[in-house]
């Protein structure tokens, strides 16, 4: 490769990296977005949430087709070729962490009307906030090339795994002592395997990240997109949204 078509490939690399990170940085809003939704009850902002998905899936799609054209045309090797294959990688993880999200606004709408007690509340909370954290230094690493940081990003995901398992205790107390119907508990306990599963999602990034830097490859990588938690729409099983 001439120094001057590495000079371009560099320039169009850094731009989708940028690009990449700029929609990493946008789950990280709108997950504390979701979060609140689901707290309020808030059936408009919801709408809006629902309705701005299209926007994420075509950023999505955008941005893989000029990662496979610059592989087509540049025909990178090595450390190149693993920035950009890591690349396709972690665009899917934030497209399908979006998706997640609308998910949760769609949850939102279908428990509207039913009281959360202090305790669900409370977990709720602690889970966005984890969420976003994680998604917040997900994408740090990947725009920083910051291997160290995205190692980290395992210990904290397990404490979100934590407050799933706690709150899914929670949830039974809550309907054991007569708070919430069966359906208001189930659609709660598939909220609370959608956060975990954006945290999956944040340390994918994270571990894509360390293969760019050093070549690494987990032992045991988290399961793909495709394993993402259905949607619960009155005790039927709905495929979650595919983008």
């Amino acid at each position: 490769m001439s120094k001057e078509l590495r000079s371009n490939f560099h320039e169009q690399l850094a731009e989708i990296s940028a690009g990449i990170a700029r929609m990493g940085a946008g789950v990280t809003e709108l997950v504390p977005r979701a979060t609140q939704i689901l707290l309020d009850g808030d059936l408009e902002a919801a709408e809006y949430v629902i309705l701005g998905d299209d926007e994420y899936d075509a950023k999505a799609v955008e941005f893989e087709e000029r990662c496979f054209k610059v592989i087509a045309l540049q025909a990178p090797v090595a450390s190149d070729l693993r920035s950009l294959v890591s690349a396709i990688k972690i665009i899917a993880d934030i497209e399908r962490s979006a998706d997640l999200c609308v998910n949760i606004c769609k949850a939102a709408r279908r428990i509207y009307s039913h009281d959360l007690d202090p305790s669900l509340r409370g977990v709720i909370q602690k889970m966005g906030k984890q969420a976003q954290l994680l998604f917040k230094e997900a994408t740090e690493a990947y725009l920083n090339l910051d291997s160290p940081r995205a190692a980290a990003l395992h210990d904290m995901d397990s404490y979100l795994d934590d407050l799933q398992r706690q709150f899914i205790q929670v949830i039974f107390e809550s309907h054991a002592a007569g708070n919430i119907d069966v359906q208001v508990a189930v659609q709660l306990a598939v909220v609370a395997r959608f956060y975990e599963r954006i945290g999956d999602h944040a340390v994918n990034v994270g571990d894509r990240v360390r293969y760019i830097v050093e070549g690494w490859v987990p032992e045991h990588p988290h399961p793909e997109s495709d394993n993402d938690p259905p949607e619960i729409v009155d005790s039927v099983i709905v495929p979650v949204d595919q983008g």
